[in-house]
């Protein structure tokens, strides 16, 4: 009878392994990674010191071989939440809807996508994907973006093994509509940009670059689903070249005076500031499947059981 109570008690698992005080899901985010320690001070690693660019790479142009500006770009320090390229969880599509852009149309890609090198080792990659002024409506705004034109952006995270900073690259711009073939406005780079940083820092008009310098910062926050981001846009100027040659569309967006390209970089650096509360699916969990309740007090009546025989005996 004791070799029976013995078995029974292998048979049934050690309760305490169905027993979590550290739910997986509610575990903080893993340290960085080895090959993110000593990021440069501005959040990336400069796409051109691994022999990549700052001009996206645009299939059949005219004449070929021109690109787009990457004219802002998200920090490698920013909360690694927002790093995050998913809607869940306040992640990097949470924070783009936040400030007025969404997924595209019905979830459908009009054109060829572009590529872009940001010198991290992978070489050429094709936009992650394409994000459009959603006109207050972040379900179905992009379609009348899509036909009427505004505000988009294409972006990139620079994650490859020779430079992850795990920043996000974006290429901004504003177009015009469908029935002028989406091409982009004049100065359209630049001013794709400036709205983009002038919605995410909530300013009342657009930012008036003539003024700018390398301490050019802007501060503001923004929300959606629960959650309230606050971010810090900073101009740089030295990364991008102040230029119209090989720029995409030279001939629309740029003039005599004006480049198609200014030289400035918007950095923005983003933390969540506030948040749903959290979940009951990422709070301590003491579940055990019924069985394993039965268990362990089905081995000790049978114990005892045993116990009380051998006395008896």
């Amino acid at each position: 009878m004791a070799s029976l109570t013995f078995l029974f008690l292998m048979l049934c698992p050690y309760a305490g392994a169905y027993a979590s005080t550290d739910d997986v899901r509610a575990r903080p985010a893993p340290p960085s990674p080895i090959s993110r320690r000593g990021l440069p001070s501005v959040g990336f690693y400069n796409p051109t010191s691994g022999g990549g660019d700052w001009l996206t790479q645009v299939q059949d142009t005219y004449p070929p071989g021109q690109g787009e500006p990457i004219n802002v770009v998200i920090s490698g320090d920013s909360q690694s939440a927002v790093l995050q390229n998913q809607e869940l969880d306040g992640g990097l599509l949470n924070y783009f809807i936040s400030f007025g852009y969404s997924t595209e149309c019905l979830g459908q890609h009009q054109g060829a996508p572009q590529a872009a090198n940001l010198g991290d080792g992978l070489g050429y990659v094709n936009q992650t994907a394409e994000i459009r002024w959603d006109y207050g409506n972040p379900q179905l705004g992009t379609c009348q973006e899509t036909i009427e034109g505004g505000s988009h952006f294409r972006y990139w995270s620079q994650n490859g093994a020779k430079a992850n900073s795990n920043a996000v690259f974006m290429a901004a711009s504003y177009e015009l509509p469908e029935t002028d073939q989406h091409n982009i406005v004049f100065d359209g780079y630049n001013l794709g940009r400036d709205w983009l940083v002038g919605n995410v820092t909530n300013q009342s008009k657009i930012i008036d670059t003539a003024k700018l310098n390398n301490a050019s910062s802007y501060t503001g926050q923004t929300s959606y689903d629960g959650y309230t981001y606050e971010t810090t846009a900073k101009y740089y100027w030295g990364y991008l070249p102040n230029t119209s040659y090989a720029v995409n569309h030279n001939g629309s967006v740029a003039n005599a005076t004006i480049n198609a390209v200014d030289g400035w970089l918007a950095v923005l650096s983003v933390k969540i500031v506030s948040q749903p509360a959290a979940t009951s699916d990422a709070r301590i969990s003491w579940s055990i499947p019924s069985w394993q309740t039965l268990c362990l007090p089905l081995a000790v009546m049978l114990f005892a059981h045993t116990v009380a025989v051998s006395l008896s005996i």
